[in-house]
Parts: structure tokens; C-alpha cells; sequence
């Protein structure tokens, strides 16, 4: 085992996190899963694993894994979510590393699936994302959506050997509903940041995402799974954008409303 702590966050994990935990319990003797009022058997699987699980109430993506690193016994943190396992070659690597530089950070290469088929093209193909870390020096951000890590200033970059393998969706209809789910998250993040639904970002950016992923970055090359990936990244580009443009359109007549109210109580 190494010092490091595996932190889970679940919703109804059920169907996939007993893969998960089975990969992790190679590397460490502490997961912990935080998990959000699941109704299926996603605690009691956990618990029957060895895990640690706590129950939280949901406060975003980011503000979850942080409670997650709150509960870890080891100052290393691997986090993965529920579908994801980490390969061997990961294992053996992390099993071989030192960690005695916290502020060291280690991009781990992702394969990411659309149910069995495995993903070589578009943006599911050369997909990598920052997952080791020490929580002395870094923590997520805690945004509803695409959470990502705030490095400290020196904080050094490294690659690691090996894939974390991805079971994304199990069909379109699975997609499809992630996509809508994440298009709302993001346009409420936008919302957040005062960001605007501008008409090149609700006509010409979900265009131009489909652009990208299926002919610059050859997603074409995976066949049906690769068309269906490119048209739900355009889906959820355009959604996200018309829903930010709602939000808009609704604080706008909720502000109108209020002064309007403002007036008659004068």
C-alpha cells in the first residue's frame, strides 16, 4: 500500500463503483466515499468494500471532493469518480513513486468509453486531467461544474505512467440526459460569473465545437460513437448557452417586477 488516500463522491453508483473500489483497494488501505443520499445499494456496496462512507449533503462537484479530502487519513489524494478505474501500469507507477514533494501535482492520462467501445478520437481521445495531488497544498475549486484544482504558486506539473479508464456513458439516451444535466450546471455557473449568451456563443460555438471534435480531432475515425459524441457536445454547447440566456431573460423580468413593486409601495 502507499500513502495515499482514494476519495470517491457518489450518487447511485450502484452499477459501476464495486469495479472501482476493487482497482483502488491496489493502491491504498483508505477510500473514502462521500456519497449524496444514494437510493440504491451504493453505501451499503462501499461499505461491504473496506470504505469509509459519509454521508453529505450535496453542495457541488468541488465543495464534495473537498469534503471527501477532509475525511482522508493521508495527506496524498488520488480522486476518481465512481465509473472511473485506475489500469495496473497506474497502480505499479504510483506504487513506485516517492512522495516527498507536495507540490508536486500528476496529470494522469484518461481512455474513456462509450459503453464497451473504447474511444481513440475527438475529445474523448486525448483526454488528461490533474487527480494526484497533496491537500497541504491543493484543493478543488468548489464550483457546481468542471471543478478544477487551485495550484498554489511552484506547484510543478508532472506526467504518470499508465490510464485512469473512463466508463463515461452507457448509451445515447445515458449521454443524452448527462448532457442536459451538465448544460444546466454550467449555465448556472456562467450565470454566477456574469457571463452572457452572446449570439456567437448560442449559434457559432456549438458549431464550431462539433467542428472540432469530429473533423480536427478526427472523430469521425470512431465510427457511430464518434457522431454521437460530436452532436451531444454541440447539444450541450447550445444548451447551456439558451439556458444561460433564460436565466438572463428571467432575472431581468424578476428585477423589472421588484422595481415595479418599489414604486407602487412609494
Amino acid at each position: 500500500m502507499v500513502p495515499v488516500s482514494v476519495v470517491i463522491i457518489t450518487k447511485n453508483e450502484a452499477a459501476s463503483i464495486e469495479d472501482c473500489i476493487k482497482m483502488a483497494r491496489l493502491i491504498t488501505d483508505d477510500i473514502v466515499v462521500i456519497d449524496n443520499d444514494s437510493t440504491d445499494e451504493t453505501e451499503i456496496i462501499a461499505c461491504r468494500c473496506g470504505c469509509r462512507v459519509f454521508q453529505k449533503s450535496w453542495s457541488g462537484y468541488g465543495a464534495n471532493k473537498n469534503k471527501g479530502i477532509a475525511e482522508a487519513r493521508y495527506n496524498w489524494i488520488l480522486s476518481i469518480d465512481a465509473d472511473e478505474t485506475p489500469d495496473m501500469k497506474l497502480i505499479e507507477a504510483l506504487h513506485n513513486l516517492n512522495f516527498d514533494k507536495p507540490n508536486i501535482v500528476y496529470d494522469i492520462k484518461f481512455r474513456s468509453y462509450f459503453g464497451k467501445k473504447l474511444i481513440r478520437f475527438g475529445n474523448w481521445g486525448n483526454d488528461h486531467h490533474l487527480r494526484l495531488f497533496n491537500r497541504l497544498l491543493v484543493k478543488w475549486g468548489e464550483t457546481e461544474v468542471h471543478e478544477t484544482l487551485l495550484l498554489p504558486p511552484g506547484a510543478l506539473i508532472k506526467n504518470i505512467a499508465g490510464y485512469i479508464h473512463h466508463h463515461s456513458v452507457t448509451d445515447i439516451d445515458d449521454f443524452k440526459r448527462k448532457a442536459v444535466h451538465y448544460a444546466q450546471l454550467s449555465a448556472a455557473k456562467y450565470y454566477k460569473a456574469g457571463k452572457k449568451a452572446t449570439f456567437i456563443k448560442l449559434h457559432f460555438s456549438p458549431a464550431f465545437g462539433f467542428f472540432r471534435n469530429y473533423i480536427i480531432r478526427l472523430g469521425f475515425l470512431d465510427g457511430a460513437e464518434g457522431l454521437a459524441i460530436a452532436r451531444v457536445i454541440y447539444k450541450n454547447t447550445y444548451l447551456k448557452y439558451l439556458y444561460l440566456k433564460q436565466y438572463k431573460e428571467l432575472s431581468q423580468k424578476q428585477g423589472t417586477y421588484r422595481s415595479e413593486l418599489a414604486i407602487e409601495q412609494v
